[in-house]
């Protein structure tokens, strides 16, 4: 069991920042990740249909002997991970806003979100911030367009950057000292989120802490691999290559789950 495959899926190309992470972590583990480009955005999609995404794509992974299984979006965490580890034998490393690193640094006591509706809007999202900003200000925006905008290979464009204005500036009305990017999509707007914000707001990403948490993992049950490293990529909708190469992924194939 050693050598078998992590899996890793999103909506999109938003987890592949994860998956750095786990490859930086991990460098002698094999990855799947998939890609559910025909389905994305989750954020504005039901929870059903949300939950019904993630498990035939989980149910996929398992298929490919997966060892364990890392859902790579916020929003398919929170609203299908407690359904995927009541439904298969697998452990699951789910992606949740980091409120907590950035409850505990803040000097201001008010932390800002920038998250999908799906995310903000789920009872884990809820459940979080009581568990870990009783005595926090947080200040919540949905992200809109902005997955649409990664996808398209525009992060780092004068568009996102716009939509970004846009989207923060009523939360920069807060003394916001801390922003907690709640969406694996988002880490690839901070070129165009530094060109925005104060330089007094600092960034928080949960991509490492998911990374040590998979290593854990992996630990606990003895099966961390030693001795092979490769990558295998997949999406459910026909690949824009030029898109993907833009992202360092030169081979991926197209699959209908």
């Amino acid at each position: 069991m050693r050598n078998v495959p992590i899996g890793i899926f999103d909506s999109g190309v938003g987890g592949l920042s994860v998956l750095r992470a786990l490859a930086e972590k991990l460098p002698h583990e094999n990855f799947i990740y998939v890609a559910d480009q025909a389905y994305t955005p989750y954020g504005k999609r039901s929870k059903e249909e949300i939950i019904n995404r993630s498990e035939r794509i989980t149910a996929w992974l398992i298929k490919r002997h997966c060892k364990l299984i890392v859902v790579a979006c916020n929003t398919a965490t929170t609203n299908a991970i407690s359904t995927l580890r009541e439904n298969f034998p697998v452990s699951f490393v789910g992606i949740e806003p980091a409120i907590k690193p950035a409850a505990l640094g803040s000097k201001t006591a008010v932390v800002g979100v920038l998250a999908t509706q799906g995310t903000l809007t789920s009872e884990l999202f809820q459940n979080t911030t009581n568990d870990h900003a009783k005595d926090i200000q947080v200040i919540t925006q949905v992200g809109k367009g902005l997955v649409q905008l990664v996808e398209a290979g525009m992060a780092d464009s004068i568009e996102a950057e716009i939509q970004l204005k846009n989207a923060l500036k009523p939360m920069l009305k807060h003394p916001i000292d801390h922003l907690v990017l709640g969406c694996t999509h988002y880490p690839f707007l901070i070129p165009a989120l530094k060109r925005v914000l104060p330089q007094s707001v600092r960034i928080v990403d949960c991509s490492d802490a998911v990374a040590r948490q998979t290593e854990r993992l992996l630990n606990d049950t003895v099966l961390n691999n030693s001795s092979s490293r490769s990558i295998q990529y997949y999406s459910t909708a026909p690949p824009n290559k030029t898109l993907w190469k833009s992202f360092g992924v030169e081979n991926i194939k197209m699959i209908q789950v």
